[in-house]
């Protein structure tokens, strides 16, 4: 039954294809040996599965789950500044083990505004990294903003911002999600840790990130933007294509659950579709509508501002 599981994969990824050529060029077999594997005939060895898997990029997890229990990776937990490097390292392997294409698309219930945002050589961008780390790391001793200087991330930042614009995608919103990091900047002034004219800035930066989302919402075709009043969104991230999917559950700031279970990811997707379908279009309800809720938030940034000034 395995066996057939793993073929039956194999096919879904290779298209038209012919599966003997494909297994017998992989394996360094001979035809009539392939077609005794994909006939059944004959069994993989576990070293023949392996490089199939490996080759094709299929978790051989899968055969081992059932309708209760899946099996799932975890990134590596981040408890100092030094391990952000291996987290954008991770991301970025995330996407180049994708079948990334025009079938690809990601979806993003935004409870704080997606940190691919983020990743930029902004004060913005490292405030969000000093408050991370301060949360993430107990034994972080909190220092001011002004003397938090992170490693340079910017080759890897740069790239993961970067795939993550190219692909199609689906986020999910409501006028809270900026509430986060309003709440943050606010919480580091009172305590004197960052200065007023560094949170002047940092809102600034984030009036100008919020118009840039609010652009791309009604220019680029590829990015679709629901507005879900309805739910708590959740910071959950699901990478769908018919080949292969992933699902990333949030644990905390910077880890993630991974599960790439078929099953799982079909429930996943269907639970998009249908909070998709409780939502407001932002790119297709007209500019009255989209401009409430984006001066919502231009409002909640704008508030903060007079309060620290």
């Amino acid at each position: 039954m395995h066996q057939e599981l793993l073929l039956r994969q194999i096919r879904r990824k290779i298209g038209d294809r012919s599966l003997n050529d494909e297994i017998a060029n992989i394996l360094d077999i001979s035809y009539d040996a392939a077609h005794r594997r994909t006939s059944l005939k004959a069994k993989f060895s576990f070293e023949e599965a392996l490089e199939l898997a490996q080759y094709y990029r299929i978790s051989l997890d899968q055969f081992l789950t059932s309708d209760h229990r899946v099996l799932v990776q975890k990134t590596t937990a981040v408890t100092e500044t030094d391990d952000l490097q291996s987290f954008f390292r991770h991301n970025l392997s995330v996407f180049e083990n994708l079948p990334l294409s025009d079938k690809m698309t990601i979806y993003y219930s935004a409870k704080d505004i997606p940190f691919f945002y983020t990743l930029s050589d902004t004060l913005l961008s490292r405030f969000k990294i000093y408050v991370w780390m301060n949360l993430l790391n107990e034994k972080q001793v909190f220092i001011p903003f002004l003397e938090f200087a992170p490693p340079d991330f910017e080759p890897d930042t740069k790239e993961l911002k970067k795939k993550y614009e190219e692909q199609k995608v689906i986020e999910l919103w409501n006028d809270r999600t900026v509430s986060s990091i309003l709440q943050q900047i606010l919480f580091y002034s009172e305590t004197g840790l960052l200065k007023k004219n560094e949170a002047l800035i940092i809102l600034q930066e984030l009036t100008e990130l919020i118009g840039y989302i609010e652009e791309k919402t009604e220019n680029n075709p590829k990015f679709q933007l629901y507005e879900n009043e309805l739910i708590h969104l959740s910071n959950d991230i699901f990478f769908h294509h018919p080949q292969q999917s992933l699902f990333a559950i949030p644990t905390n700031m910077f880890g993630y659950i991974l599960i790439d279970d078929e099953k799982t990811c079909r429930e996943t997707q269907n639970y998009f579709e249908h909070q998709i379908k409780n939502s407001k279009s932002l790119n297709t309800s007209g500019n009255r509508d989209r401009k409430i809720f984006f001066n919502k938030m231009y409002g909640q940034i704008e508030s903060l501002g007079e309060k620290l000034s």
